[in-house]
């Protein structure tokens, strides 16, 4: 029995996620927390790592709407469903607003948020079918804030947020949650490259002090596709330490 077969054999009780960008940092741990949940996981990245057992990766730019199109339709076709989206996948090309080129906004626009719109539109029908729809959608406090060398990244994470509200309406009527949750610094690769004195100040200005781990966004996103879960939607939880209040 191949990989996949094995999988999707064993998906056949289970409830099947979606994460996109799950090879590594917090999409990664959100694929791991889900599937020791009991869920059945397909992830969505540029590469196909081999996460473990109950865990299916498949190759797709998430900013390709017909990559994405052909995708939802493979995994639809493999798992016999989808009931949870958790939309993840994220880059960053920070700069100076007036040093800003037009590639480094367009490239971040194209993965952040018309991503998230591409993966929402695709995985829908899937996801209206099922009697335990959930919508998670990675967003940031970036784009509640705004942060300086952001525009790009800001840009697209404030779209999540308002995209989030109209998915949330669309689809309330066949019972399909959608919410967003905006991370405040998490010790990730994409913040790896932050200078030590940077990294302090977060902490001093944080309620809790220290910075954030994948382990923490993993566990909102948990609660958020949980049955707990079933009548909060359209809303933006901030899991920040307390950095914004």
């Amino acid at each position: 029995m191949s990989e996949t077969q094995k999988v999707v054999s064993e998906s056949k009780s289970k409830k099947i996620a979606v994460v996109t960008g799950g090879s590594r940092g917090i999409g990664k741990e959100i694929a791991l927390a889900l599937s020791k949940k009991g869920y059945a996981v397909a992830i969505l990245a540029n590469s196909e790592p081999q996460l473990g057992e109950g865990i299916k990766s498949y190759k797709c730019n998430v900013a390709d709407f017909a990559a994405v199109k052909e995708t939802s339709e493979k995994i639809a076709a493999d798992f016999g469903g989808v009931d949870v989206l958790v939309n993840n996948a994220g880059i960053v090309k920070d700069n100076l607003a007036i040093r800003m080129t037009e590639s480094e906004f367009d490239d971040v626009l194209a993965v952040n948020l018309k991503g998230v719109f591409n993966c929402c539109k695709h995985f829908a029908r899937s996801i209206m079918k099922s009697s335990h729809g959930r919508i998670i959608n990675i967003s940031s406090i970036s784009g509640i804030t705004g942060l300086a060398g952001q525009a790009n990244y800001a840009a697209s994470k404030g779209g999540i947020i308002a995209l989030t509200k109209v998915m949330a309406r669309e689809l309330g009527g066949r019972g399909v949650t959608v919410n967003a949750i905006a991370p405040g610094f998490i010790e990730t690769d994409m913040t790896s490259g932050l200078d030590e004195a940077m990294k302090q100040n977060v902490k001093n200005t944080a309620v809790i002090k220290r910075l954030g781990n994948p382990s923490d966004i993993a566990a909102a996103v948990v609660f958020l596709a949980g049955e707990e879960a079933g009548y909060i939607t359209g809303q933006t939880i901030v899991v920040d330490g307390g950095l914004t209040l």
